[in-house]
C-alpha cells in the first residue's frame, strides 16, 4: 500500500529538523484543498505519514515547509524579509508507491529528491 513521507534536514548545522510546520494540499479542479498539517519531531520526520492507506491516492500535491519559521526559532538571524519564508514543491503520485520526500534546508537554499 502507498504512503506519503517526508523528512526535513537542517543542513546549515547537520542537524535534523525539528520544528518545521508542513501543510499537504490537494489540487484539484477547484483549486487547493487542505489535507493535513504537521509539525517534524526531534528527528525532522513527521509522527505519521502524510498520506496513507485509504487516502493515499494518485494526483497533485503541494508540500509546504514553513523554513523560515523554523531558523527564527533557532535564532538564526534571518533578514526581513527572509529570502526563502517557505518550501514549496508541487508532487504528482501517480502509482501505489512509497513516495518520500525528503527536503534539505539553509536559510539561503533548499533541496529536495524523491528518496525511498
Amino acid at each position: 500500500m502507498g504512503q506519503l513521507t517526508t523528512h526535513v534536514l537542517d543542513i546549515s548545522a547537520g542537524v535534523p529538523a525539528a520544528g518545521v510546520y508542513i501543510e499537504l494540499q490537494e489540487r484539484t479542479a477547484a483549486g487547493l484543498r487542505q489535507l493535513e498539517r504537521a509539525t517534524t519531531g526531534p528527528d525532522g520526520r513527521l509522527a505519521a505519514p502524510l498520506l496513507a492507506a485509504a487516502a493515499f491516492r494518485t494526483g497533485s500535491f503541494l508540500l509546504t515547509f514553513r523554513i523560515a519559521a523554523y531558523f527564527r526559532a533557532r535564532g538564526v538571524p534571518l533578514p526581513d524579509p527572509a529570502f526563502l519564508e517557505c518550501a514549496s514543491i508541487e508532487i504528482g503520485i501517480a502509482a501505489d508507491q512509497h513516495y518520500h520526500v525528503p527536503l534539505l534546508i539553509a536559510p539561503w537554499s533548499y533541496s529536495v529528491y524523491r528518496g525511498g
